[in-house]
């Protein structure tokens, strides 16, 4: 069904909107893939934090106008599905390559990060970035390593000077009264 003018404006506000809030891009050829396909994809999506829309390409390259996407403007070729990550930058990787694997139609062909266009062969890289939780228990894992590393080298050193144990207070307290 064709759209009419307001609805095209509409439209490309909604990706506006969504595109200069975004952290990545991955747009896909979908041709041949089923609707059973999409509908679990773009439910997948829902719950990933990713923004999924089929458009025509020059209602897409409108709405990346001035944003860090708008790179992307001469590859939209083709039938495409945009695939924006709205909550972590790896999300549309991850949900391109998970659907990738099981239908052989939904080919990659854009990927844009931070301003940068990529080749399609980058929605692995993409993909392979850590989940927030997963990052954050990295980040704890390294904030926490210098604190275990001195905790470590004061048992060391209280080992060496005297068997590492002390008397309780109380005691001490007492044999010096």
């Amino acid at each position: 069904m064709a759209l009419n003018l307001s609805q095209k404006k509409e439209v490309v506000a909604e990706l506006a909107d969504v595109a200069a809030k975004a952290h990545s891009l991955i747009a896909a050829e979908y041709a041949g893939t089923s609707v059973s396909q999409m509908t679990a994809m773009r439910k997948k999506a829902r719950e990933n934090g990713v923004y999924l829309k089929v458009v025509k390409n020059t209602l897409a390259a409108r709405a990346v106008e001035g944003t860090e996407f708008e790179c992307t403007k001469d590859a939209l070729v083709g039938p495409l599905l945009y695939a924006f990550s709205t909550e972590e930058p790896g999300a549309a990787g991850r949900l391109i390559k998970e659907f990738a694997k099981a239908n052989d139609k939904l080919q990659p062909k854009v990927v844009a990060v931070g301003g940068q266009l990529y080749p399609a062969s980058h929605v692995e890289v993409l993909a392979s970035l850590p989940t927030l939780e997963q990052a954050l228990a990295m980040l704890a894992r390294v904030l926490a390593e210098p604190a275990t590393m001195f905790a470590r080298a004061v048992k060391a050193v209280g080992e060496q000077q005297g068997g590492g144990e002390s008397a309780p207070a109380e005691e001490t307290a007492a044999e010096t009264a």
